[in-house]
């Protein structure tokens, strides 16, 4: 998959994460959206990295999906430190 399909992805899995972890965020949807397809640039970059899929594999969804949550888990860790 190439960068423009990850940020495709990235907006599905952004808004999953929101499905996934509810609640207020800081920075609303569209903070939430962004922080999806980071989630879902990093989560590819590091599988393809690794060797854990290959491209078009259903795990690459997957992980896309958990790295946005991840980041979103992040970003609400931090916002609430401040």
């Amino acid at each position: 998959m190439d960068l423009l399909g990850w940020i495709f992805l990235g907006l599905i899995a952004g808004a999953i994460a929101r499905l996934i972890m509810p609640g207020r965020d800081p920075g609303g949807c569209i903070v939430t959206i962004l922080l999806g397809i980071a989630g879902a640039l990093l989560a590819g970059f590091i599988g393809r990295l690794a060797g854990i899929y290959m491209p078009g594999e259903r795990a690459g969804y997957i992980a896309a999906i958990l790295g946005a949550v991840a980041v979103l888990a992040l970003y609400r860790w931090f916002a609430a430190r401040r």
